[in-house]
């Protein structure tokens, strides 16, 4: 069976992570979903908030399993007989960085990590920007799944 790995923070999911998550899951048997646990963040969204979150977007891809980790990515993989990380790439910038960790991933245990390049219409997207868009009452409605927006919409009314 070929397994991936999505990593990512995904707080929260944006469409950007979605149309990559769809891709791998039409090139692998099964892609993991992995939502990075990072105590020294405090997110918008808990982790099991995020989950639920990406669990309801791809829930029409048969094959997508989400779960949380803690620690080295590349041991999630070991654990689980992952051999490849799949990782969308925005610009340049972000290849530079995802370069490093990617030859140090595959320094650690022979993990490979394959590029995917960015959907042009989401190449500027983040999680980052969708919430600071969000928090001053941008319309975000194009760059993130429906039940993302309503959870999003709801958490900033809360603040």
């Amino acid at each position: 069976m070929r397994r991936a790995v999505c990593p990512g923070s995904f707080d929260p999911i944006t469409n950007g992570h979605l149309d990559i998550i769809a891709r791998a899951s039409r090139l692998y048997d099964e892609v993991y979903v992995a939502v990075m646990i990072n105590k020294a963040k405090k997110g918008l969204f808990e982790i099991e908030e995020r989950i639920d979150l990406i669990h309801q977007v791809t829930a029409e891809y048969a094959n997508v399993r989400v779960e949380a980790f803690h620690g080295l990515l590349v041991d999630f993989c070991k654990q689980r007989d992952i051999p490849a990380i799949v990782k969308g790439l925005r610009a340049v910038s972000d290849f530079d960085y995802e370069l490093q960790m990617a030859q140090m991933n595959n320094g650690l245990t022979g993990v490979e990590t394959l590029f995917v390049p960015t959907n042009p219409t989401y190449s500027f997207l983040s999680s980052s920007l969708v919430k600071e868009v969000a928090q001053w009452g941008g319309d975000v409605s194009h760059l993130v799944p429906a039940p993302v927006l309503e959870a999003l919409n709801a958490r900033l009314r809360q603040d």
